[in-house]
């Protein structure tokens, strides 16, 4: 695996910024990070890569652990920060030379700026300073200088930020094409984004893990309960539809459609699809319900 994060915990002072969380990020996978503010997102990242030491536990990158090797993690992250920090009065290509530099990459330079600037969409924008750029155009000069060295490990924070819907969707594509043979974990706060992105999705509330599993999976344990939205051609009453197996309630909706709800995580679509079949019915519509990852996020981060 390329992250391993064991009983990591931050304080300051009295306040605990992280309190023993441990979670792990494998390659080839995008792993959604979430949480309110001040949940403990970007201390977690920081201390990922090396920016910030942690109070006690331990992180590992690529089976190196990071207070041992710092140096040598770095070269294997590639690391957007919330705050992106770039030099305004830079060019976009001379930023990136300024990045390959940094990085060695001697005679790779050229091509993999190359490859960046369009990967990223800044082709057009290589001649211009930073200072002239759009927030979201800034913001993926940021990207391009975190792929620059083709790092094995990608932690990107908030890396969508100040994007326009047309741009959302190229990056959304771009980390999720990176997540086939790369280790990436970025935060957002566009739930969306995160369900549509991610593998897997870790969330943490005031320093604390709270789950750590796909969206689905979250989604049907949080609910306890199926849900089947269903309407039949025929006219069918109430105590025809409670005669179908592990069926709790059953409700009649406005547009003509019933709401079946099971007594457990069953999915009845299997049996009302039989139950349609006994009783000669046609169906005209089944579809399995479930929370949206937005109350899922809710439930496990409002305080009680």
């Amino acid at each position: 695996m390329s992250i391993e994060v064991k009983h990591l915990t931050k304080v300051y002072g009295s306040q605990y910024a992280l309190n023993d969380i441990s979670f792990e990020a494998h390659n080839g996978q995008v792993l959604g990070f979430l949480g309110p503010n001040g949940a403990g997102k970007s201390t977690t990242m920081k201390i990922l890569t090396g920016f910030i030491p942690q109070t006690t536990g331990e992180a590992i990158v690529c089976g190196q652990n990071v207070d041992a090797h710092p140096l040598e993690i770095r070269k294997m992250i590639g690391y957007l920060p919330e705050s992106n920090p770039l030099y305004y009065d830079m060019y976009v290509t001379e930023y990136l030379e300024f990045s390959a530099r940094i990085h060695q990459l001697g005679d790779k330079t050229k091509s993999r700026i190359d490859e960046m600037l369009e990967r990223t969409g800044l082709t057009a924008e290589r001649s211009k300073t930073i200072r002239q750029l759009s927030k979201g155009y800034k913001q993926r000069v940021g990207l391009a200088q975190a792929m620059l060295h083709d790092p094995k490990v990608l932690i990107l924070d908030e890396p969508t930020s100040g994007l326009d819907p047309n741009q959302l969707v190229e990056i959304r594509s771009l980390i999720k094409q990176l997540g086939k043979d790369k280790t990436v974990v970025f935060s957002s706060h566009i739930l969306q984004e995160v369900q549509a992105i991610a593998d897997r999705i870790v969330i943490i509330n005031k320093g604390k893990l709270v789950a750590d599993d796909t969206a689905s999976a979250l989604q049907d344990k949080l609910q306890n309960q199926t849900i089947v939205k269903v309407e039949f051609k025929q006219s069918v009453s109430n105590a025809q539809l409670e005669q179908i197996k592990g069926v709790k309630s059953i409700s009649r909706l406005n547009d003509g459609r019933w709401s079946v709800v099971s007594n457990g995580t069953t999915d009845l679509r299997e049996s009302v699809f039989e139950f349609a079949k006994q009783k000669d019915l046609t169906l005209l519509h089944l579809e399995k319900e479930s929370y949206s990852l937005e109350e899922v996020f809710k439930q496990l981060t409002t305080s009680k």
